[in-house]
C-alpha cells in the first residue's frame, strides 16, 4: 500500500509539474494604445500560456521608465524605445534588448496635410512644437543634417507632450515632433487630414521598439525567454493576419478605446515591424540598424559607449 501511494505522489507530481507555468509580467511603454494590442490578443488567444507563461501585462510610464523597473526586477520584461534600452545599459543597467520588434522608428514631423510638409527642406521656415528634453527633438537634429535642412530658418516651439496635437489644430505651430502611430492619429481623429514625414523614410532610422529583460534572467533562465519571444512573435504574426480580432481582444481589457483609431495605429505599427535591413523575421534586429542606432545615439543623445551593438541587443532567442 505505501508503494502505491509513493507511485500515486509521483504520478501527481509530475502532473503539476507539467502544467506549472511561469509566472511573468510584461511593462508596456505607455497606456494601451494600438503597438500593444498584439500582446493582449497574444494572452487572450492563449498562445503565452502555450509557452507555459502566465503572463501579467501592466501599462507603462514612458519608455524609461519601463527600462528602469525591469533593470530593478520589479517586471519581468519590458517594452521600451531602443535609445532608452541602450542610454541606460550604457550607464550600467542590467538589461538587454532581447527582440528588435520595431526595426523602424515611428518618430515623424507630424502636421496637418494643408500645411504642405511633404520633403524636410519643406521644414524651413515653419514652427514646430517640441517639448522640453524630448529625444525627438535631438534625433530632429540628425533629420535635418542628412538632408541639408537649414535649422536655423525653423522655429522650435517649447510645449507640454499634452499640448503638442493642441498647437497644431489652433496653428500656433505648422507640425509637431511625435509619432506616426501616436499624434497622427490624434489629428485625424478630430476629423483633419493629417501628413507625417518619417524619421526612417529620410534617412534618420533607429531602432524603434525593443523587448528587454534582465541580463541575469538570460543566464539563468534562459528557456523562459525563449518562450517568451516565441509567444511574442507569434502574438504578432497573428495580428498581421487579423488585426481587428486583435483589437477586439484589447477592447475586453479597455472598452473605452476608439476601435478604429486603435486599429489605425496597429496597422502603422505593422509596417514599422521591418527595416529596409531586417524583413520578415519578427524580432530579429540586423546589425546595420543597431550600428546606425548607436552611431546617432552618440552624435546626438550623448550615448558614450565603445562596447558594440550585440552588448545592448541579442538575436539568439529568436526562431530561424
Amino acid at each position: 500500500m505505501h508503494s502505491k501511494l509513493v507511485g500515486l505522489a509521483i504520478v501527481l507530481l509530475m502532473a503539476t509539474s507539467a502544467w506549472a507555468q511561469d509566472k511573468a509580467t510584461l511593462r508596456l511603454n505607455w497606456y494601451l494604445g494600438g503597438l500593444h494590442v498584439p500582446f493582449y490578443y497574444g494572452k487572450d488567444r492563449g498562445f503565452y500560456a502555450a509557452e507555459k507563461i502566465d503572463l501579467t501585462i501592466n501599462e507603462g510610464r514612458g519608455s524609461a521608465n519601463t527600462v528602469q523597473v525591469v533593470a530593478a526586477g520589479s517586471d519581468t520584461f519590458g517594452l521600451a524605445d531602443s535609445s532608452s534600452v541602450v542610454l541606460t545599459a550604457s550607464k550600467g543597467a542590467d538589461v538587454k534588448s532581447v527582440m528588435s520588434l520595431l526595426n523602424s522608428t515611428g518618430f515623424a514631423v507630424v502636421s496637418m496635410a494643408s500645411a504642405g510638409i511633404r520633403t524636410p527642406k519643406d521644414l524651413e521656415g515653419k514652427r514646430i512644437a517640441v517639448s522640453p528634453g524630448d529625444p525627438l527633438g535631438q534625433l530632429f537634429q540628425a533629420l535635418a543634417a542628412v538632408n541639408g535642412v537649414d535649422t536655423s530658418k525653423i522655429s522650435m516651439v517649447q510645449v507640454d507632450p499634452a499640448a503638442k496635437v493642441v498647437s497644431v489644430l489652433e496653428k500656433k505651430a505648422d507640425a509637431l515632433l511625435g509619432g506616426a502611430d501616436d499624434q497622427f492619429f490624434l489629428i485625424k481623429q478630430r476629423g483633419i487630414e493629417p501628413a507625417a514625414l518619417r524619421f526612417a523614410d529620410h534617412g534618420a532610422n533607429i531602432v524603434g521598439m525593443a523587448i528587454l529583460t534582465k541580463e541575469q534572467l538570460i543566464k539563468s533562465n534562459p528557456d523562459l525567454v525563449r518562450r517568451f519571444v516565441r509567444a511574442t512573435a507569434r502574438s504578432w504574426e497573428e495580428s498581421k493576419k487579423n488585426p481587428g480580432a486583435a483589437v477586439d481582444a484589447a477592447l475586453k481589457v479597455k472598452p473605452d478605446l476608439n476601435r478604429q483609431s486603435t486599429l489605425d495605429q496597429l496597422m502603422v505599427d505593422i509596417e514599422l515591424l521591418d527595416s529596409k535591413n531586417s524583413k520578415g523575421r519578427i524580432g530579429w534586429g540586423a546589425q546595420a540598424d543597431w550600428d546606425q542606432t548607436l552611431t546617432l545615439l552618440k552624435k546626438y543623445r550623448g550615448l558614450e559607449t565603445s562596447q558594440p551593438w550585440t552588448a545592448f541587443h541579442t538575436n539568439e532567442f529568436v526562431s530561424q
